[in-house]
């Protein structure tokens, strides 16, 4: 684990790379070091097939293995990729490309404090406290126009139990577990997982300044000042660069259903689509009813990244969401993917947020509008809702500002969501008992 102190004020700019039943899912047990072959590849597994059997058929290792659902999850060798050394040629789908293949994505410009001196969220959140005086965000003033514009202080009014109760699994860099605005936020210890390293320590590792360190604990945080009393089950699929495997974010979908995550929130994406991943996703939201939100990734390109790129489609796209960036102007972010299948956009730039080592960081990004609506989900279900889970995304979408009156984003029309811009009173309003 490499944890640096920081200076009283420090200031730097950073990019990351590019932005369960009786018998399963199971991944490869009691590892040391996590598993991390050259490809990998979904394979069709008959009932009553045991783990051993598979392996044997294949002469590959599977990695992800449930007899019930009728799949497994094989990891290969770049050779075996090409066909050459498995013992069963007849592969039906085709390897994927495992290392390295999904990637967070945002600018983080990092303010350093020597300490949080605010507290933890659940501090501000006790009875007779509130993180709003007169209008204003007190909690971070820095986020107040922020959340003035999507109506959070009125989203609290109307959904005052604030989260509580609702489990959002924040798959990622990892998160820091020490810091004290996450103290009594997170999920039971017996719960966390780092895949990427393979133990149970999901603690952000990495220097600041360098690739992807404090991602996961910026996205973490603004779970948490959406839904405050929510609790973050923190995953950790992606390095200190902040890329990460195919395998380790399928397997952290799994993990995050298994421990009763109603929200997952995905601040990462690839350029290909990954089908085992997707599968994973499926098997959350259609399955298991868990709400599934995606970021659109920040090259400024026509096409949203993967998995955002199919929250809109099939049986998924009921429970699961795809969320761009605007500014607080309502104009669309210059790092913002788009397309006419980029069902919403948040407020993704300048968002201020508990980072490492005690920092408060800004961040910009798709990874940060993200979690604004992963928030506002777990608001509504903590709440109770009057509509069907599968319509609340869809319903989250639908009740968004209209970013495209008189003109504003011309060039994007009909590609920042079905409407624009987040707008949690009017989704809460919509969808509360």
């Amino acid at each position: 684990m490499v944890k640096r102190s920081t200076a009283a004020v420090l200031i730097l700019s950073s990019l990351i790379l590019a932005s369960c039943s009786q018998q399963g899912p199971t991944a490869v047990g009691s590892q040391t070091t996590a598993a991390r072959p050259s490809h990998v590849v979904q394979v069709r597994v008959p009932a009553g097939t045991t783990r051993e059997q598979v392996e044997a058929t294949y002469g590959a290792p599977a990695l992800m293995f449930d007899a019930q659902e009728g799949y497994a999850v094989l990891g290969l060798s770049a050779a075996q990729a090409r066909g050459s050394g498995l013992r069963a040629q007849n592969l039906a789908e085709t390897p994927e490309s495992n290392l390295g293949a999904f990637s967070a994505s945002a600018i983080a410009t990092m303010q350093g404090r020597t300490m949080w001196i605010k507290g933890d969220f659940s501090l501000w959140t006790a009875e007779g406290r509130t993180m709003w005086i007169k209008g204003q965000y007190d909690l971070i003033p820095e986020n107040n126009l922020n959340f003035q514009i999507i109506r959070l202080e009125q989203a609290h009014t109307l959904a005052p139990k604030l989260g509580q109760g609702i489990k959002v699994a924040v798959i990622d860099t990892g998160v820091d577990v020490d810091h004290p605005a996450l103290a009594g936020s997170l999920a039971p210890a017996g719960e966390w997982r780092d895949f990427y390293a393979g133990d149970t320590n999901p603690d952000e590792e990495g220097v600041l300044g360098e690739g992807g360190y404090g991602h996961g604990t910026g996205v973490a945080g603004i779970v948490l000042q959406i839904a405050p009393k929510a609790t973050i089950l923190p995953l950790r699929v992606l390095g200190p660069d902040g890329s990460g495997d195919v395998l380790h974010v399928a397997q952290a979908i799994d993990w995050a259903v298994a421990r009763g995550a109603q929200v997952i929130n995905l601040s990462l994406g690839s350029e290909e689509r990954s089908a085992i991943v997707q599968d994973a996703i499926k098997r959350a939201t259609e399955k298991n009813n868990v709400l599934v939100v995606a970021s659109a990734g920040n090259e400024n390109r026509p096409a949203i990244s993967y998995p955002a790129h199919d929250m809109a489609s099939g049986g998924a796209g009921e429970r699961s969401l795809s969320v761009g960036s605007v500014n607080t102007a309502g104009l669309k972010s210059p790092f913002s993917n788009y397309s006419s299948n980029l069902e919403m956009v948040a407020l993704g730039e300048n968002v201020y947020t508990p980072g490492p080592d005690g920092m408060l960081v800004s961040w910009s990004g798709t990874s940060m509008a993200t979690p604004m609506a992963a928030g506002g989900l777990a608001l509504a279900l903590s709440q109770g809702i009057d509509v069907p889970l599968k319509d609340l995304t869809k319903k989250m979408a639908e009740k968004s500002y209209d970013l495209y009156n008189n003109g504003m984003n011309a060039p994007y029309k009909d590609k920042l969501g079905k409407k624009g811009l987040m707008n949690l009173e009017a989704f809460l309003k919509d969808v509360l008992k």
